[in-house]
């Protein structure tokens, strides 16, 4: 029986990761990616995630017994919708169509979570060194959409409940914040975190400012990170204010979660805007939390550089289960 075990152990697994724009999907040995079978898909160029993951198996000439899949969207056990995506993935369906005996669906922050503990140090970019201790994780997406979830080491494994951290209220203070809200709210009904750090939340706090400096300029999230590189004055002004609304958010979610253990900042626009955290105040604005300063300064707080451990965390999902 135990041979029988280790050789499941040691069959390959596909393991996913479903963003917005992209879909990455690999083939993993325990919790090793297999060497050159990691690809990325354009999601724009498929009908859905079956579509996807069809060609990668015809293009590998594979077919493994088990899968986790990692998507940008609430999971509700074997159900998942993409938020900013339209898909909708059904694990069985999905399994079905492709072959498969067994999925297992993760919100694409709870992969990240499993992944954690297994990031060498040379994947991280470490933003402030806190304290650091035995104690739970959190950790944060900032890309197509924004979310974060608490680590919980368990056993053998890791717990990371799911969550949609990114559509709660954008914490305010001062009065260009409550300005802000109002004009999200007249354009978006709410205003929420993720209307603000996300790709197009950065577009959209752009466009906030210009039209508060009454110029009428529109930006994408690209463009603005180039503006800013040239000095554009605008374009820092609306770098400034991500950083300062992702500082509060960050405070508010660690005061929530108490991560001994350290932040984890995770996704394409964390990895953008990596240089500027420091120059634009994030330290001095993360730790302004009054009488709890002292606290949150003890909380370690790390970019995770990574493209792809997401799939290392559903690697290490499967091992673990």
């Amino acid at each position: 029986m135990n041979e029988v075990l280790m050789a499941e152990r040691d069959s390959p697994v596909l393991v996913a990761d479903v963003g917005g724009t992209n879909t990455r999907v690999a083939l993993a040995r325990g919790r090793t990616l297999v060497a050159a079978s990691t690809e990325r898909f354009r999601n724009a160029e498929y009908s859905g995630l079956d579509a996807v993951l069809q060609a990668f198996l015809e293009r590998h000439r594979t077919l493994p017994e088990r899968a986790a899949i990692a998507l940008a969207g609430p999971v509700r056990g074997t159900q998942a919708e993409m938020t900013n995506l339209g898909w909708q993935v059904d694990a069985s369906a999905l399994a079905q169509a492709t072959g498969m005996a067994e999925i297992a669906l993760l919100n694409d922050l709870q992969a990240q979570g499993h992944a954690l503990a297994h990031l060498p140090e040379t994947h991280l970019r470490r933003l402030r060194t806190g304290t650091p201790e035995a104690g739970p994780k959190l950790v944060i997406g900032l890309g197509t959409g924004v979310n974060a979830a608490p680590v919980y080491a368990a056993g053998a494994g890791h717990i990371v409940p799911p969550a949609e951290a990114g559509h709660i209220h954008l914490p305010l203070r001062g009065d260009v914040d409550y300005r802000l809200a109002d004009w999200l709210i007249a354009r978006r009904g709410f205003a929420s975190v993720e209307d603000v750090l996300s790709g197009a939340g950065l577009a959209r706090l752009y466009a906030f400012h210009a039209q508060e400096a009454k110029t009428g300029r529109t930006f994408d999230a690209a463009q603005i990170m180039a503006a800013m590189e040239g000095g554009d004055a605008l374009a820092q002004a609306t770098g400034r204010h991500y950083v300062r609304l992702l500082a509060h958010v960050t405070a508010d979610l660690a005061l929530i979660t108490l991560p001994f253990g350290g932040v984890y900042f995770i996704g394409g626009v964390a990895r953008a805007f990596a240089p500027w955290l420091e120059r634009f105040g994030f330290e001095s604005a993360f730790t302004d939390m009054g009488r709890f300063s002292d606290l949150v300064t003890r909380f370690p707080v790390a970019i995770v550089e990574d493209d792809y451990a997401a799939l290392s965390g559903c690697a290490a999902y499967l091992q673990a289960h």
